[in-house]
């Protein structure tokens, strides 16, 4: 198989390459460790670029400027209404930034620029979908005794200094999601990117500082598993919020519970897309790629066990097939480019091992499965796997790269428990033209976000996982409550002055 483009070893240049400092306390300052994190475009293997990995040091600046911008700084004075209006001017700022920031996302992790071109828009959008949450901050909300006599006032405080660790996989909107929620709140915070995308999230620091906010409440450190360590367990923390991998998210809840400290987890996942029998495959395969194989299978939620009735059974891959065939894979920053290659070169080869796993188990490769040999970069072939069964390694293991599997079921029962059998639950799709049938489906499958038709996230609504997929949600205000504390302060109706 042979790239679409291959991509060249020049490179558009970015806002930033190499870096020497964090952003603590309302400045840009050096960090106190010499030691580095490397940037590598993963379609060209280059190191064009890198970035402090901090500190312990560092690591507790930041955290004590965040404890006291929330203990005795201007903002623990401002009003929900203020912090929304900062988040509005931080989204205009963040969408003047949008192609520099495309492109420094793209050379980071290799994401096609067609998928990062509309980060800081989506990121944007998070921002002023959130500020306009402001009023059930500012609610009253009284509730009286059952008994009489007396009523309790229900205060949401703001939970404190937020740890917030996002992944590399989409570096600003994972972050953006936690960030806008936990500044409406009132909290503070201290970022942390993935240690290969260390670069793009400046864009975000920079439209926060540019719209106001004041000194200590958004940090910056970068780095990698030791700082993340720090961080969750430092005693200023109040709350964590990550994104990753599941085996890190349980090391990360397992230290929260240890110090009874709020975190929220959105980890991994196998989701499904079940197949009804009166599909219309026409309109599955024009939603296949971004439902299934999104950012070049890169992506948490999407569903890459396809589950496909037996009497349709070879009518389907194919489908599948002849869609994923299609798409063109490349040098990310070409427009036309679907499938890029994988973010760094553990990824490469963490996919190739599921490959060369799924063929001796017994799959079939119906397309793909196989590096693209010959380019610089760390390429896989986009892969349709058929003849996939329940107790296969990659029918159960998160691959994270381009490989969709194709499983055979009976009947509907079946599809459903198919669909359910799995230590996941993020995400997953019915597709049906039915939609009384598709929404019966729907409900039946245990995980915490299901499309009838398509799959997406909606900023109104909460996204979060099930079993191994994570703890607590984003997004909707059931996403900004995660951020609060909550006071209950009882007083007798007989001494409320009017």
């Amino acid at each position: 198989m042979t790239l679409a483009r291959t991509p060249a070893r020049t490179r558009p240049a970015t806002r930033w390459t190499h870096v020497d400092d964090l952003y603590v306390d309302g400045r840009w300052v050096p960090s106190s460790s010499s030691a580095r994190l490397p940037q590598v475009d993963p379609a060209t293997g280059e190191h064009w670029g890198s970035a402090p990995d901090c500190s312990p040091a560092d690591v507790d600046t930041a955290l004590q400027a965040a404890h006291r911008a929330f203990t005795s700084g201007p903002w623990p004075a401002t009003t929900p209404a203020q912090r929304a209006e900062l988040l509005r001017r931080a989204a205009d700022h963040l969408e003047a930034s949008a192609e520099q920031l495309a492109l420094t996302t793209t050379r980071e992790n290799g994401s096609p620029i067609s998928e990062t071109r509309g980060a800081a828009a989506n990121a944007a959008g998070i921002l002023r979908h959130v500020a306009g949450l402001a009023p059930w901050l500012a609610q009253d909300d009284v509730r009286p005794f059952p008994a009489g006599g007396a009523e309790t006032v229900v205060r949401r405080d703001p939970v404190g200094p937020c740890v917030l660790i996002a992944p590399w996989n989409f570096p600003i909107n994972l972050m953006v999601v936690k960030l806008a929620p936990a500044l409406l709140a009132g909290c503070t915070a201290v970022l942390k990117p993935a240690p290969s995308t260390s670069l793009s999230i400046r864009f975000v620091v920079e439209a926060l500082a540019a719209a106001g906010a004041p000194p200590g409440v958004v940090n910056l450190v970068t780095g990698g598993g030791e700082a993340g360590d720090h961080l969750v367990r430092h005693p200023r923390t109040a709350k964590v919020a990550f994104t990753g991998s599941t085996p890190v998210g349980r090391r990360i809840a397992a230290t929260c519970g240890e110090l009874l400290r709020p975190v929220t987890l959105e980890l991994g996942g196998k989701s499904a897309a079940v197949v009804l029998p009166d599909a219309d495959l026409d309109a599955v395969a024009g939603v296949l790629i971004r439902s299934c194989l999104r950012n070049t299978g890169q992506t948490c939620y999407i569903s890459t066990r396809i589950l496909a009735p037996a009497e349709r059974y070879d009518e389907v891959v194919d489908m599948v097939a002849r869609t994923v065939a299609a798409a063109p894979q490349g040098d990310p920053l070409d427009e036309d480019t679907v499938f890029g290659p994988m973010a760094s070169r553990a990824q490469f080869d963490a996919v190739l091992a599921h490959l060369d796993r799924a063929r001796a188990d017994g799959a079939r490769v119906v397309l793909g499965g196989a590096p693209v040999e010959g380019v610089p970069g760390w390429f896989v072939q986009p892969t349709v796997l058929a003849d996939v069964t329940p107790t296969m390694a990659i029918a159960r293991e998160e691959v994270f790269g381009p490989v969709v599997t194709v499983l055979r079921y009976g009947d509907v029962d079946e599809a459903v428990a198919l669909a359910n059998d799995s230590d996941f639950g993020l995400g997953g799709i019915v597709f049906g033209r039915d939609s009384a049938v598709a929404q019966s489906v729907a409900e039946r499958i245990d995980s915490g976000s299901v499309g009838i038709n398509f799959f997406a996230s909606n900023h109104a609504a909460p996204f979060g996982g099930r079993h191994d997929s994570g703890l607590g949600v984003e997004y909707g205000i059931e996403g900004l409550a995660q951020y609060v504390t909550y006071k209950s302060v009882h007083r007798r109706l007989d001494e409320v002055s009017t």
